[in-house]
């Protein structure tokens, strides 16, 4: 089975050792979470997956392949796509323009390629806005149209970075859907956010990175009652109560994902 994650991965900034032998995987058709406090090393960790940053030792783990000297874009050619936090769409441009930028580096037809974007519109939910420029776009609008652009490769996983953040509440419910549909797809997920509660809403497992190391890993029922999670991460005072309302809302999103969505089809 095909998985993508790191072995023993270790970087130093100025003999300051950031991570510390860090091993993590995701598999397709599961969202993980990689999470912990600032400073402790998991957005190194996670950029090492990316391709942003080589390890200094261990290796990145792709089909069981070490991928950690690949760049971004071969790793794009792997099937790996990148949602950064940053805002990384034209803001001068329509959705639909948006969309059909990446499309049309793909060798399809135009007749192929009007497909895919009509479907990646219908499934990110964009069709009243597919004509609206960029910059006239909600926080919620933009990181689903940048979510469409991460999709026209077909990925095998998506790696989100801070998802959640500049979005409201509406917004983020919206997308915990999404991620789910995809994750229901087939699509595995490798989510890091400062947004807790959001994050192990839709995640089915986590990595807490602490101190440059896993700190701790499991479901987000066995985290969030674990004293030590909550003494360095959490706190006492965090309740996670959420989940069972994703929950109903993943069941029967999923009930109707495989009637109303079309499958992707690769390039």
């Amino acid at each position: 089975m095909s998985r993508l994650g790191t072995e023993r991965v270790s970087k130093s900034y100025r003999g300051r050792r950031v991570v510390r032998e860090v091993s993590l995987s995701v598999h397709p058709g599961e969202v993980v979470g990689l999470l912990g406090p600032n400073g402790a090393g998991k957005t190194t960790s996670f950029h090492m997956i990316v391709g942003l940053i080589s390890p200094d030792s261990g290796r990145v783990i792709y089909d069981g392949k070490d991928i950690a000297d690949a760049p971004m874009y071969e790793r794009a050619r792997l099937g790996i796509s990148y949602l950064p936090q940053e805002p990384s769409i034209f803001r001068k441009l329509t959705v639909e323009e948006n969309i059909l930028a990446i499309l049309q580096t793909l060798k399809i037809s135009r007749r192929e390629r009007r497909l895919r974007l009509d479907g990646l519109i219908d499934e990110l939910g964009l069709e009243t806005v597919r004509r609206n420029r960029g910059y006239q776009l909600s926080g919620g609008e933009r990181r689903r149209v940048e979510i469409a652009r991460s999709l026209v490769i077909s990925p095998r996983f998506l790696l989100l970075d801070e998802p959640f953040s500049g979005i409201d509440p509406k917004q983020v419910l919206e997308l915990q859907k999404i991620i789910s549909r995809l994750r229901k797809s087939g699509i595995g997920i490798l989510v890091t956010d400062h947004n807790v509660r959001e994050t192990l809403s839709v995640t089915d497992r986590a990595y807490i990175i602490h101190n440059g190391e896993v700190f701790r890993s499991g479901t987000p029922e066995n985290l969030e009652s674990d004293p030590e999670v909550r003494r360095v991460y959490l706190g006492d005072s965090f309740r996670f109560g959420i989940r069972p309302m994703m929950d109903q809302d993943q069941a029967e999103d999923e009930a109707s994902w495989s009637q109303e969505t079309p499958a992707r089809r690769g390039p």
